[in-house]
This record gives C-alpha cells, structure tokens and sequence, in this order.
C-alpha cells in the first residue's frame, strides 16, 4: 500500500498574520463584549484582512459545537456551554461600536438543545436588528429543519447561509449526523419558509470547499443541485488543514481553476460567486449580498 503524501504549499498560499491598528481595535472590541468569533475559533485565513478593514463574523450559541467534523478546528464536546441571555446584546454592541453596516452571525452546532438553539439564534438576529437601525443580518445556520426555521419568525435575517462543505462523495468528512440530502433540506425549506423581509424569496447561499480529492464533474454536479434548490449565492473556497489534528489537503486548486469554476456557477445562474484559494463563506458577505461579484 502506497502512503498518500501532503502536497506541498504552493506560491499562492500565504496566509498574513493580523496586524495593524484597525484589527487590534476589533479585537479589543470583541474581548470587551467576551465574544467569540469564527475567525478565531476556525483559524479563518482572512482575519488579517477582513480584521483589518472593521468586520467580523460573530459566532453563537458557545464555543463547543456538539459535531466534530474531521476538517473543523472549533472544540467539540458531547454537550455545549449554558447559553448566554446577554449575547445578543453584546453583539449588538459590538456591531454599534465597529459601525457595522452589514453582520454575520453563525454558531456551533447545539444537538444538546431543545431545536438546536435556533430560538437563541433568532432571538440574537432580532436583538443585532432592534439594537441597529438599518444593519443587514446575514446567518450562517447549521441543518436546521422547517419546524427550527420558524423560531426565526419575525427576525427576518437578509441572506441565510448553510454550506453543504463538499460533494457528495466525500461527505464523510462531516459529522456523521450531517449528509449532503440534510443540507440540501435545510436550503430548500429556508428558500420556502416566507422569511424574506421583502418582496420575493429568500436569499440563500452556500459554500464548497476543494482541496479534498473532488473531481470536476462533482463539483458541477454540486453547483447543479445547488441551483435546482434554489441557492442565490455559491462560495468556493481551498480547504486549508488547521492543525495536523484535521484531514490532510488532498491537492491545492490554484486560482486560475477557481476562477473557471465561478465562470461555471456563473453560467448556472448563481447571482452571485465568490471563488478564491481563500474565499469562505463570510468572506465578502456584503458584495456577495448586493451582487456585486
């Protein structure tokens, strides 16, 4: 049996180290508040940039997620933290302080609750909102059923986001209560759940990592499926490996193929397509909103 090696890091690969005065104000803000971030807790490799330019992606709900995903760097545990009443409000200061126009809230996966935390979650997006006048609210949502949808109720967000991270084959990097039919479900019944705060349905959005061992025509065929379930926005992005803790990178994408799959997605119909080494799914949320990419 021949040993499968780590392909090397290629040119295009580097991640820059967070520095500068406009990330070290976030980063006060967010110890403040005693808020935690994705950036953080999944070592995203955009926390120089998007920390640099003023912006962050809250997550909720604690900072153990009850999944262990062999590709994810955040804690788990069989149970999560007791959850927090204030952490909407904290957020909602926060996003005050930092003068956001637009904010991202995702979460851990919470099995160990009554509907996986998704009144919590509701509750914070409609905090974040009351709190600011005018912010757009972006939720970055695990597989949430129709029935979990509807505590979102009234707090409409402005684009729902569940990524079914890969294609189908290689779902088995997920949790194994996660499946590419689960989140396919979770797009479907967010795409016909009436949450639209405007005219027409809901925007939704999600995210596919490469760099695992996927093959083109399953991209495609993800894309394709995507489409038919009605997702607005795809995000490609490399699956980069944490710690040697995660699933080693099977092959780097360069940025020439990732820019002929967003011309692929594009051709699909998808309004909008951020596809980069380091795009992830918060990653230019804003453009990806308004479609401006």
């Amino acid at each position: 049996m021949v040993k499968k090696t780590t392909p090397e890091k290629p040119e295009w690969i580097r991640i820059k180290v967070p520095s500068g005065d406009s990330w070290k104000r976030v980063q006060g803000i967010i110890e403040k508040h005693r808020l935690h971030t994705v950036c953080d807790e999944a070592q995203c490799p955009n926390r120089g940039e998007c920390w640099g330019s003023g912006t962050a992606a809250f997550m909720i709900l604690g900072d153990l997620c009850t999944r262990a995903c062999r590709f994810c760097a955040v804690a788990s545990a069989r149970e999560g933290r007791p959850l927090w009443k204030e952490e909407g409000l904290e957020i909602a200061r926060a996003v005050e302080e930092l003068k956001l126009r637009y904010v991202v809230l995702t979460s851990v996966d919470r099995d160990d609750l009554p509907l996986r935390g998704a009144d919590h979650f509701a509750a914070c997006v409609g905090t974040v909102k009351t709190k600011n006048s005018g912010i757009r609210v972006e939720v970055l949502i695990p597989d949430y059923t129709e029935s979990e949808l509807a505590c979102f109720g009234e707090q409409k967000p402005d684009v729902l986001a569940h990524n079914v991270e890969t294609v189908r084959s290689l779902q088995w990097v997920r949790d194994r209560r996660a499946s590419f039919d689960k989140s396919l479900a979770t797009l479907r019944a967010a795409k016909n759940s009436g949450l639209s705060k405007t005219e027409g349905t809901l925007v939704t959005k999600s995210s596919l990592m490469l760099g695992l061992g996927e093959k083109r025509d399953e991209v495609l065929s993800v894309m394709d499926e995507l489409r038919s379930s009605g997702v607005d926005i795809l995000v490609l992005g490399q699956y980069l490996r944490p710690s040697p803790a995660q699933i080693p990178v099977a092959e780097y994408i360069s940025p020439e193929e990732f820019q002929r799959y967003a011309e692929e997605a594009r051709t699909r119909g998808f309004t909008s397509v951020v596809s980069s080494p380091f795009a992830r799914t918060s990653y230019h949320a804003l453009a990806a909103a308004e479609g401006t990419v």
